[in-house]
């Protein structure tokens, strides 16, 4: 493996923990009937949303890196392929949390933008990296 895929691929790993502590942190909220998240519907549905994109998009991007390092691309192009499939586990789940952050918003607000704009960026990682592939 590359020392950018291990690099990558340890950055990833570290953010595990974060992703566990969230799922406490909705448990928490659940289990306390904490104001602004039970009783608020779009805040619930975003926050679930965006626990359960990191959590898979985390586990997706650390096995897109092993990929990497076999597919015949140019070493700017594996780097901006890793780049851009890295950047969905952080930019989507950003979009939801910070979008209903305080507990009274009942509508995201622009931060939203930050899921499409991970979801392009995944999906042009990845559209590279297949090329890449084959």
């Amino acid at each position: 493996m590359s020392p950018s895929s291990l690099s990558t691929a340890g950055v990833l790993l570290i953010t595990v923990p974060a992703v566990a502590f969230g799922g406490v942190s909705l448990l928490a909220h659940i289990m306390r009937d904490l104001p602004g998240y039970l009783d608020n519907p779009v805040r619930r549905g975003l926050w679930r949303a965006g626990h359960a994109h990191a959590g898979v998009l985390v586990l997706f991007t650390l096995v897109a890196v092993l990929y990497l390092d076999h597919a015949d691309l140019s070493g700017d192009l594996k780097a901006l392929a890793r780049t851009l499939i890295a950047a969905a586990p952080i930019l989507m789940p950003l979009g939801f949390f910070l979008s209903v952050a305080r507990p009274s918003d009942t509508r995201p607000n622009k931060l939203i933008w930050l899921v499409p704009l991970g979801g392009v960026s995944l999906g042009a990682g990845t559209l590279l990296l297949g090329i890449g592939l084959l």
